[in-house]
């Protein structure tokens, strides 16, 4: 068994974890939204156990990418659409449907086209090899590219203009950037695989490569470009629909972290017309099928309506506690000419007077 598939299969296994944690935290926040006094998110057992699947899934995903390469590993992390089918209809008691299906299709179909066509070597590179690959030529063409990719992005987001293109050049830039995450991941991934080897076969080095210069500042730039992806994700969902943020967000995320590990690990140098022509194709696939598994308008509309029926009338009473009498007056003055306009328009729609 190749290193590639060892990587592959962590990884598979790393993003169910993953996929199966993050379904039961949305169970735990279900579970305390129903409750009549909140409690802290600890009381809840699905919480705690989801944190733990989350956790682990994550350390398993980074030790994966020691043992494959950058570009199959991240096209494989689609996966967790398919798993999250499956844990929405067993443990949210969600209803799948024929979209779904579909959009499983198309994952699964792209990912077996990504595994047989990727790239299946997986070198372990010294660092004096992984700091010689920043200065190669052709990736520091690429790190110019992909800063004239978001500065370009990032104006049009600020000019704010185009229902689909402010949000589609928000998830540029984000993918952009936070997606060199998961290349500083595979370099510290490389460097404890490395040093674990060395202390094992007495080659040297050993865990004193933990210790560089160079280590501490890839583990510096992944905290940086993690953080920022973590918090443009956030800040992305509290200002666009989640329908259309959330694919593009992971349609971006995917593309860039194939590009960067192309060019970083010269991975381009494996790839004939053919294998380049299938891998493509098994990235759009992929793409298809994550743009299908977004949820339908009418699905949010109807969460979101139940959300608010739930806590209408405890945010009605805090309001009111919180609220002058002089301005509780004027509002019930307010509404109750709204409720009379309402109904006048009604009777005349009808024909009643």
């Amino acid at each position: 068994m190749g290193d590639w598939v060892i990587g592959a299969l962590i990884n598979l296994l790393g993003s169910i974890f993953i996929n199966f944690g993050t379904n039961l935290l949305k169970l735990a926040h279900d579970e305390r939204n129903l409750c009549a006094r909140m409690k802290p998110m600890i009381h809840f057992p699905a919480w705690r156990i989801g944190i733990l699947f989350f956790s682990i899934g994550n350390c398993l995903n980074f030790i994966s990418f020691g043992y494959a390469a950058q570009s199959l590993l991240s096209a494989l992390g689609s996966i967790q659409f398919i798993s999250n089918i499956g844990f929405a209809y067993f443990v949210l008691n969600k209803t799948v449907t024929i979209k779904l299906l579909l959009a499983t299709a198309f994952v699964v179909a792209g990912n077996i086209f990504l595994v047989a066509f990727g790239n299946h070597q997986s070198p372990v590179y010294t660092t004096e090899q992984l700091g010689e690959n920043y200065t190669n030529i052709v990736f520091l063409v690429y790190c110019i590219s992909l800063v004239l990719v978001v500065i370009f992005h990032h104006s049009i987001y600020k000019r704010g203009k185009g229902q689909m293109l402010v949000p589609f050049s928000y998830a540029v830039v984000s993918g952009a950037i936070g997606s060199c995450s998961v290349l500083f991941a595979k370099s510290l991934s490389n460097i404890l695989r490395l040093s674990l080897s060395s202390s094992v076969d007495g080659s040297g080095g050993g865990y004193s490569t933990l210790h560089s210069g160079f280590t501490y500042s890839m583990l510096l730039m992944f905290i940086s470009t993690g953080g920022f992806w973590m918090a443009r994700l956030n800040e992305g969902l509290s200002r666009f629909d989640a329908i259309l943020i959330v694919p593009m967000f992971q349609i971006a995320w995917t593309f860039f972290s194939i590009c960067t590990g192309f060019v970083y690990f010269e991975e381009y140098k494996v790839f004939d017309a053919l294998r380049t022509t299938m891998f493509v194709l098994g990235m759009i696939s992929v793409f298809v099928g994550i743009y299908l598994l977004a949820p339908e308008d009418d699905e949010v509309l109807k969460d979101a309506s139940l959300a608010v029926f739930k806590t209408s009338n405890l945010s009605q009473d805090v309001e009111r506690q919180f609220m002058p009498s002089g301005q509780i007056r004027d509002t019930e003055i307010i509404w109750t000419r709204y409720a009379d306009m309402i109904g006048l328009r009604e009777r005349q729609d009808i024909g009643v007077w």
